[in-house]
């Protein structure tokens, strides 16, 4: 498993949180119960087991949700 906090462009609303949250959260790989997205600080942190789902993918479905990456830190746990 690895740790991913992933810096998005500030976040305007709540319902925003849920569009990202939600997308995440149906993408096979991501811990589903590790999902959180921290809406003053515009950052999602996730778990995900990398041999099942690449950060990358996680990115460009947020970035199809209408968001942007700013950038991307991965730890391995």
């Amino acid at each position: 498993m690895q740790k991913a906090t992933i810096q998005l462009e500030t976040l305007t609303c709540p319902s925003c949180i849920l569009k990202i949250e939600n997308a995440t959260k149906s993408m096979e790989g991501v811990d589903k119960d590790s999902v959180q997205v921290m809406f003053n600080s515009s950052k999602l942190k996730f778990n995900f087991d990398d041999e099942k789902v690449k950060v990358e993918e996680v990115e460009n479905a947020i970035q199809k949700l209408g968001y942007e990456v700013k950038k991307t830190q991965v730890k391995a746990m």
